[in-house]
């Protein structure tokens, strides 16, 4: 599978860069709007983290288990 881009002027796409097939090959196209990209692509695990605002104590990596699991751990100097 590859991805394309094209303009669509009005009756035929455009493609941007050429196309490496054969006269007459049959493709399947899906169209999607360029711009559209942006805004379907998932956001990443640290985006949806930093969107969360979440709050913690600053040993909170270090001491996970503990915080997790309720393990009495001693603070890391």
């Amino acid at each position: 599978m590859k991805t394309l881009y094209a303009t669509f002027d009005g009756q035929v796409l455009r493609p941007e860069d050429p196309l490496q097939l054969p006269a007459n090959t049959r493709v399947r196209l899906t169209i999607e709007s360029a711009g559209e990209e942006a805004a379907s692509a998932p956001a990443s695990f640290l985006q949806t983290a930093r969107a969360q605002k979440l709050d913690g104590p600053p040993d909170w990596s270090s001491r996970l288990d503990g915080y997790l699991f309720g393990e009495e751990t001693e603070p890391h100097g």
